[in-house]
């Protein structure tokens, strides 16, 4: 699966558990957070001030070396 804008926070940490480094590296601490049931990852990259498409790489890069 690739992950997409679209995809919540929540599903990504439980899929891919490696991706919370990610999370961290950009303050993030979404994946402990009740919001990340239901913001997706653009929401909350907004919510952070972080370039969604810059997490999202790096999403999929940790992702893909699992």
């Amino acid at each position: 699966m690739a992950v997409t804008k679209e995809t919540s926070i929540r599903e990504v940490v439980s899929k891919y558990p490696n991706t919370v480094s990610v999370f961290r590296k950009y303050g993030m601490g979404c994946f402990v957070c009740a919001a990340a049931s239901y913001e997706n990852i653009e929401q909350g990259a907004y919510a952070h001030e972080v370039d969604s498409n810059v997490l999202l790489a790096e999403i999929n890069k940790v992702i893909q070396e699992e």
